[in-house]
C-alpha cells in the first residue's frame, strides 16, 4: 500500500500540521528564515508526523495538543538530521544538498539548536509537559546510542545486544515517541501511552534493521550493495551475525578489513560476499520480520478502525520500503 492511501484516515490532520510546521520555523533573522525554508521545501516522507496522528486517532478524534506533538516531533527530528549531517560529515540529505554543505558547519549547528529551542517553547508555551517529557527523553537516549555507536566503531567489540541497544536508542527512541506523544495528546491513561511507547519501540528497531539491510543491495530495487555501512565502521546485525559464525582467518579478514581497508572496493565486495553466504542477510531478515510480527501483535490489542488499519500497513511499508 502506497503512503498516500495510509495518510487517508488522517489527510487532513497532515495538511493542516504542514502549514503549522512552516510557521513554527519562522524566524525574523534572514538567514535562518532562508535555511528553514530551504529546509521544508526538501522534506521527506514525514512518516513520523503520520504515526502521531494515526495513534491519536486510533484512540480518540485529534486535537490542538496532537498538532503540537507533531509539530514537537518533527522539529526535533529535523534538528537531529540537521546535527547528524555534521556530525558523519554529510554533504547530501536526501538527494539535496545538506546544511553543513551549504553553510557550513557553525551555522548547521546553530539551526539544529534554534529547530529544538523552538520545539521545547512550543511544549512550554501550551504547558505540554508531558509531551516535552517524551521528547526530550527521545532527544537523550538519540545521543547516547549515537556516542555509543562511535565508541564501539573504534573497538569494533560490538556484541548482537549492543547493537540492538544501540538502534533502540538511536533510531527506535524517535519512534516510540512519536506513538508515545500521539497517545498523550489524547488521553491520560499511562497504560495506553506505555503500550503505543513500546509498539513505537518495536516498529523503530525493524525500522533501522531494514536500513541495515540496503547496506547489502539484498533485492533487486535496491540495486548494488553500497557497503557504506562498512566503509563507515559500523557495525550492524548482518556483519556482526557473519563475524559470529566465521572462524579466525575469516573474522581476521573481515575486522582487518574494516578497520585498516574500509575504503577498498575489492575488499568490502569480498565482505559482503561473505555476510551474505554466512548467513547475515537471512538472520537479520529473520529478525525484522519479528520485530514487525510483534509491532503487529500490540496493535491487535486496540480496537479496530480505520486508523489502526492504516498503523498496521505503515509498519508493513516500513519494512517493505526501497528507499
Amino acid at each position: 500500500m502506497s503512503l498516500d492511501k495510509i495518510k487517508a484516515p488522517v489527510r487532513l490532520e497532515m495538511e493542516e500540521f504542514e502549514g503549522r510546521f512552516r510557521s513554527s520555523m519562522r524566524s525574523e533573522v534572514a538567514l535562518l528564515d532562508k535555511i528553514t525554508h530551504y529546509i521544508v521545501k526538501r522534506k521527506g516522507k514525514q512518516m513520523r508526523p503520520m504515526f502521531v496522528f494515526l495513534t491519536a486517532k486510533m484512540l480518540h478524534d485529534t486535537n490542538d495538543s496532537t498538532y503540537r506533538a507533531a509539530t514537537l516531533i518533527e522539529l526535533l527530528h529535523t534538528a537531529t538530521l540537521v546535527h547528524d549531517d555534521v556530525v558523519d560529515d554529510a554533504s547530501k540529505r536526501r538527494g539535496f544538498f545538506s546544511i553543513n554543505a551549504l553553510w557550513k558547519n557553525k551555522v548547521a549547528v546553530l539551526v539544529g539548536d534554534y529547530l529544538l529551542s523552538r520545539g521545547l517553547l512550543l511544549a512550554v508555551k501550551h504547558k505540554d509537559y508531558h509531551l516535552l517529557e517524551i521528547t526530550s527523553n527521545s532527544v537523550k537516549e538519540m545521543s547516547e546510542g549515537e556516542l555509543l555507536q562511535m565508541e564501539k566503531a573504534r573497538k569494533l567489540d560490538i556484541t548482537e545486544e549492543i547493537y540492538f541497544n544501540i538502534i533502540r536508542q538511536k533510531t527506535a527512541s524517535l519512534i516510540a515517541s512519536c506513538c508515545a506523544s500521539g497517545a498523550a495528546s489524547v488521553s491520560e491513561d499511562e497504560d495506553v501511552i506505555e503500550k503505543m511507547r513500546l509498539f513505537g519501540e518495536t516498529v523503530g528497531i525493524a525500522f533501522q534493521i531494514r536500513d541495515d539491510l540496503f547496506d547489502y543491495g539484498t533485492d533487486q530495487s535496491i540495486g548494488k550493495p553500497t557497503g557504506i555501512d562498512i566503509k563507515e565502521k559500523k557495525m550492524t546485525l548482518p556483519l556482526i551475525y557473519a563475524l559470529s559464525n566465521s572462524d579466525r582467518s575469516d573474522k581476521r579478514f573481515i575486522i582487518n578489513t574494516i578497520k585498516n581497508h574500509n575504503t577498498d572496493e575489492k575488499r568490502v565486495a569480498k565482505v559482503i560476499e561473505m555476510v551474505r553466504s554466512k548467513g547475515g542477510i537471512d538472520y537479520t531478515t529473520q529478525r525484522m520480520n519479528e520485530y514487525r510480527d510483534k509491532a503487529l501483535e500490540m496493535l491487535a490489542e486496540f480496537p479496530e478502525n480505520t486508523a489502526r488499519k492504516s498503523l498496521s500497513e505503515l509498519v508493513n511499508f516500513v519494512i517493505n520500503r526501497t528507499k
